[in-house]
């Protein structure tokens, strides 16, 4: 099945726009049949953006080329958006090439995909992180240029350089909107090894408020026979960071991974992360953290028992009372479906839907949280043209009233 191109905020071709007057009770005898009314043109502009915020963003940013009139609307001030009927997040596919980012978004609520450029993302390997229908991205050279954007609008801004970069042997990315007062929260997580010492893992976290404009680096510590990754979260105010062991396992029982927690409220600079870690629930080929309504989610490759780093099924798990409590495995019919599977994959979500695809296949798989529902995208548009080329892509929420 094909897509269809995205035009985001359709410009206004000056075709006819008829205009209606409105008619007299003096007229009765004097009407020909030849006068339009339209039950448009006396809807208040509030009644119409009110009918107009249930329809998914799709519609509503089509509607803008109507008429006149609804394209004003359409264009109007962000806040006219703000009590939106919520929408599903949109999954945004591409392929990892060198060149200039463009692809495919998906839009589960009509089950469509549409030709999307994605605004200053350069590179397929650049780091990403959304919330609230923005969308943070730092660069994969020097670790420093970060930028938010609202992809739907294309707004963006380009932030102050983090701290760190180029130095780090692994860096991690977190964003966090407030969804009331539209300010946010930039965590870049970075992990350097000591040098002559192979267990012992320099760990920083660099912190951006929209509010202060400015970066702090509140928490800079040693671990101790674990190293950071590129995976981290932000959830009810916690930051949460999916650490990986250095050591050699003694045998199939101990876990690669592990979760560390850092209060962004409280700030705390002396702590031991370590000391407060949470196992994950089972040996893990990879895991994906994500914030779905403020609940952690985990979704994981389970590793076979005999050999860990072999995939053999995915599960999803969410975090409860500092324990993890298991929602699903994925049937094996769907992980058949994806045909080869990588041990790692790309997973990742908002709202109630999770979001899974194989670096080595364009297929796209949902699930429902609420309603444990597996479904399947429509085909996606985005075709393997040789046997080793790989896909990636991650989720947004689609907002019109919200800016970088």
């Amino acid at each position: 099945m094909g897509s269809e191109e995205w035009e985001l905020y359709p410009s206004y071709i000056g075709s006819q726009v008829m205009e209606y007057g409105p008619i007299s009770e003096d007229s009765d005898g004097d009407w020909n049949g030849d006068v339009a009314v339209s039950l448009d043109a006396v809807l208040p502009d509030d009644l119409l953006e009110k009918v107009l915020s249930f329809l998914p963003v799709a519609s509503i940013i089509r509607s803008g080329s109507v008429c006149k009139r609804w394209h004003e609307i359409v264009h109007a001030q962000r806040q006219t958006w703000s009590k939106m009927v919520p929408q599903k997040p949109w999954y945004f596919m591409f392929t990892c090439c060198e060149d200039a980012v463009s692809g495919f978004a998906y839009d589960p609520s009509l089950r469509k995909w549409y030709g999307f450029d994605f605004p200053c993302i350069e590179k397929s390997n650049w780091s990403t992180s959304s919330s609230a229908g923005l969308v943070c991205l730092m660069d994969s050279e020097n670790r420093r240029r970060i930028m938010v954007c609202n992809p739907i609008t294309k707004d963006w801004k380009r932030l102050l350089d983090a701290p760190g970069g180029k130095t780090a042997d692994y860096s991690a990315l977190a964003f966090s909107v407030d969804r009331s007062s539209h300010q946010y929260t930039v965590a870049v997580a970075r992990s350097n090894q000591v040098p002559s010492e192979n267990y012992q893992w320099e760990f920083n976290i660099h912190l951006y408020e929209s509010v202060t404009g400015n970066w702090v680096t509140p928490f800079t510590g040693v671990l101790l026979g674990w190293r950071g990754g590129d995976e981290c979260v932000i959830c009810c105010g916690i930051l949460y960071y999916l650490v990986y062991s250095t050591g050699v396992l003694v045998n199939n029982n101990e876990h690669r991974h592990c979760l560390v927690m850092y209060d962004l409220a409280a700030r705390p600079n002396r702590t031991s992360l370590m000391s407060m870690a949470i196992p994950v629930p089972c040996a893990l080929t990879c895991g994906r953290l994500m914030n779905l309504s403020e609940r952690l989610v985990l979704v994981g490759g389970i590793g076979k028992q005999d050999r860990p780093g072999i995939i053999k099924g995915i599960g999803i798990w969410e975090l409860h009372n500092k324990g993890w409590r298991e929602v699903a495995r994925m049937p094996h019919k769907f992980f058949q479906g994806f045909g080869e599977f990588d041990d790692v994959f790309a997973s990742c979500g908002a709202d109630d839907l999770i979001y899974i695809q194989s670096y080595g296949s364009p297929a796209l798989l949902t699930f429902e949280i609420n309603q444990k529902l597996w479904k399947w995208s429509v085909k996606s548009p985005v075709s393997k043209r040789f046997p080793l080329q790989l896909f990636t892509g991650f989720s947004f929420e689609p907002r019109l009233d919200i800016a970088s």
